[in-house]
C-alpha cells in the first residue's frame, strides 16, 4: 500500500513523519500570504459592517453621478 518507508523522515511514537518537498513548503507560504492579504484587505474594506459599526447601505446617499432626481420621480 502506499507506505515507501524507505525516504526517511521524523518518527514519533511509532509513526514516521515523511519530509516535505521545497515545493510544497514554498507553495504553502505563498498561498498562506496571499489569504492573509485578501483576509486583512476584505477587513479594510467591510471591516466596519461586519462589526457592526456601519451599515452596508450608507454612503451611498448623494447619487451625484451624473444624473438627476428623474429616476426617483419615475419610480416613486
Amino acid at each position: 500500500m502506499g507506505g515507501g518507508g524507505a525516504h526517511g523522515g521524523t518518527t514519533y511514537k511509532g509513526y514516521t513523519i515523511p519530509h516535505n518537498k521545497r515545493w510544497h513548503t514554498v507553495a504553502g507560504k505563498g498561498l498562506c500570504a496571499v489569504m492573509w492579504f485578501w483576509v486583512f484587505y476584505r477587513a479594510k474594506q467591510d471591516g466596519a459592517v461586519l462589526l457592526g459599526l456601519r451599515h452596508p447601505w450608507d454612503g451611498h446617499d448623494d447619487h451625484s453621478h451624473g444624473h438627476g432626481h428623474e429616476h426617483e420621480l419615475a419610480y416613486g
